[in-house]
């Protein structure tokens, strides 16, 4: 019998709906007609398979309304759901345009060794597992799933049980390409459904939370099979003395509300020098009191619901935890249920240490706690203190006073005199440290490289007449 779960609406709190989630024995059935198909696929080469994703782009660009309205459906938010659509429109453009001459065959090229040849042969994992997460429902089911295509892979990807209404959408649109049909295949579930990606792909990308990304890793690890583990964040921000404090406490305030506060690159902690820390910590909550909710309409502020009704629980409890320890509440601070949702006005928090799980556990919320800091080696000191180690922010009066501190810390991602800028540039490779992430960087070229096996032709010519090294 099939499992059904109900899917809830966090604009109303009520479950108005169902998900029939796929069976392991579903999941392997579309893994076999996906290895099946993916030869036909690879045999497009890359300049066809771009010329198929065109095809996919246009499809989504004619149904971008569609989209963003199921994405508001899944989320509560509307101008992030807008945002989401552009950028996959413009991952899309940017990936078509570069992955044929980032695969293209450099041909038989010499080697160190006097009369053999080389030639490259990358061969793309059949078939690759995407699980993507509810935050961004369709940018990052998107990210990996786009690349993988292009280098060759079938893809098989897994939206969040959370905000699945987007899935039936990115269906309609893959049906209008018919080159598409067997290896993008789009599938609803929950654990169950994502555990059964994990033992039939040959590849699986996750993003997630560290407790189920462990468990990925650990079941892909088993299988010897390579997983590409994108996790949770708890990204700082320093403010030095003589930085910009209007410029920076702007760039903080978006690098932690986006998106009600739900990103991995969210800023979650900032330390400020002692000498500009009420100035600065003034300007934050005097910026952060003007950002509205997205309520009763998602068209009335920035902040829409806080989406999982989980993460509700987290926000509260480290809201709590904080006051008790002694932290002051500068401004928002208590979730609030309007018309069933749960919304957080943007919260400013001070008096705040590294006992309190608001500075140590991630929190994906609009919450922002202010600590000061006496020097640089102070700051880099608190920065590090995490068990994270998504991205950070640093800001100076120039670029090299920022650079200088930003060197210094654990993190893949570092925004200079900004925040969250691996947000809109997706050119620079980065690695996710600790236990933010696992594996290859998903931006820049090397995301695309992640797909594929290299295998090596070592040719000597038939006319080569070398002496063998025994007789």
């Amino acid at each position: 019998m099939a499992r059904r779960i109900g899917v809830r609406d966090p604009r109303t709190g009520r479950a108005d709906g169902t998900l029939t989630c796929a069976d392991p024995e579903e999941v392997g059935s579309a893994v076999v007609r996906s290895r099946a198909a993916q030869r036909g696929w690879l045999a497009l080469g890359a300049p066809g398979r771009a010329a198929v994703l065109r095809g996919l782009r246009a499809a989504l660009a004619g149904r971008a309304d569609a989209m963003v309205a199921a994405l508001v459906r899944d989320t509560g938010r509307l101008p992030v759901s807008r945002l989401e659509v552009d950028g996959v429109l413009a991952s899309l453009d940017r990936w078509c345009d570069r992955a044929p001459g980032l695969l293209a065959d450099p041909g038989t090229l010499p080697t160190s060794m006097p009369g053999i040849a080389l030639r490259q042969d990358p061969l793309p994992y059949p078939v690759t597992g995407v699980i993507s997460p509810w935050n961004f429902p369709l940018l990052l089911a998107m990210i990996d799933a786009v690349p993988a295509l292009l280098a060759g892979s079938a893809v098989l990807l897994k939206p969040s049980e959370v905000t699945p209404r987007f899935a039936a959408v990115l269906r309609e649109c893959v049906a209008d390409v018919p080159e598409l049909h067997d290896v993008l295949t789009v599938i609803d579930g929950d654990g169950v459904t994502g555990a059964a990606v994990v033992e039939a792909a040959d590849l699986v990308c996750f993003t997630g939370s560290v407790r189920t990304g462990r468990a990925v890793g650990a079941a892909a690890a088993a299988r010897f099979i390579p997983a590409f583990l994108e996790l949770g964040g708890k990204d700082p921000a320093i403010v030095c003395a003589d930085a910009d404090l209007d410029r920076a406490a702007q760039a903080v305030l978006y690098g932690g509300m986006v998106n009600t506060g739900h990103s991995c690159m969210s800023i979650e902690r900032v330390y400020v020098a002692e000498p500009v820390f009420e100035e600065f910590t003034g300007l934050l909550v005097e910026r952060a009191r003007k950002v509205g909710l997205a309520y009763p309409e998602a068209t009335d502020g920035e902040l829409g619901p806080v989406i999982s009704a989980a993460q509700v629980g987290i926000i509260r409890e480290q809201l709590a935890d904080a006051v008790e320890r002694g932290a002051s509440v500068r401004c928002g601070g208590e979730i609030r249920e309007l018309g069933g949702g749960a919304y957080l006005e943007p919260t400013v928090l001070t008096g705040v240490d590294h006992t309190m799980k608001v500075m140590r556990e991630e929190t994906f919320g609009p919450v922002l706690p202010v600590m000061p800091f006496a020097d640089a080696d102070e700051a880099v000191a608190l920065a590090n203190d995490s068990e994270f180690g998504l991205s950070a922010a640093v800001f100076a009066a120039t670029t090299e006073a920022a650079l200088a501190v930003g060197a210094r810390l654990e993190a893949g991602g570092i925004s200079i005199n900004d925040a969250s800028l691996t947000a809109f540039v997706q050119d620079g490779e980065k690695n996710a440290f600790k236990f933010s992430g696992l594996g290859g960087s998903r931006m820049g070229p090397a995301s695309i490289r992640r797909f594929l096996r290299q295998r090596s032709f070592l040719i000597r010519s038939p006319e080569d007449r070398a002496p063998w090294w025994f007789a």
